[in-house]
């Protein structure tokens, strides 16, 4: 588990090479359920359903809006691969995030919308809390992981291949099957 580096000079924790990011709001009176709405809409957008991988920044693993407080009060929450700054700089040039992101969070009090991105960048700075402690369960970065996952389709093909059965008395291969059993 990561805990705050005193001489830290950015926000979030590390643990290897992933980092935390959170940002916490206010929601404008009366705009619960349009944020909700926005919500509902941003998790049906390509890249961001469950499952789809083409989001425009390709170093994150995770990402979630929590309402809490009686909806009163948002949470954006997510870890991604690569130092802090490099993050914001993907953040804040990628037009379609952005745009996306501009959806949600006119629904939240202090925000004065898009084309402004500079006054975008200060109004997220402004909301992000960096954690008290951060932990990760795995090793590996998105691009790491997304390559394990290939190889192991890959393998698994091969094993369901009915030419593979001599390759696989190879004593070799033990390994790879062992960890197959599983």
């Amino acid at each position: 588990m990561a805990v705050p580096d005193s001489g830290a000079t950015q926000p979030g924790l590390s643990v290897g090479p992933t980092s935390e990011f959170s940002l916490f709001f206010r929601v404008k009176d009366g705009q619960a359920s349009s944020l909700r709405d926005a919500l509902l809409s941003l998790q049906d957008t390509p890249g961001y359903r469950p499952g789809d991988y083409g989001m425009a920044i390709q170093t994150i693993h995770e990402a979630r809006f929590v309402l809490f407080d009686d909806d009163t009060r948002l949470a954006f929450v997510t870890s991604f691969d690569g130092p802090w700054d490099a993050y914001m700089e993907d953040f804040f040039t990628s037009g379609p995030t952005l745009a996306l992101f501009d959806v949600i969070f006119r629904h939240v009090e202090g925000y004065d919308g898009l084309p402004d991105v500079a006054a975008v960048r200060a109004f997220v700075l402004g909301a992000e809390q960096t954690a008290a402690a951060y932990a990760r369960n795995y090793g590996g970065t998105v691009k790491e992981i997304r390559k394990a996952q290939r190889v192991n389709r890959a393998f698994q093909q091969v094993l369901d291949h009915p030419q593979a059965a001599e390759l696989l008395q190879h004593p070799a291969m033990q390994p790879l099957l062992d960890e197959a059993a599983d």
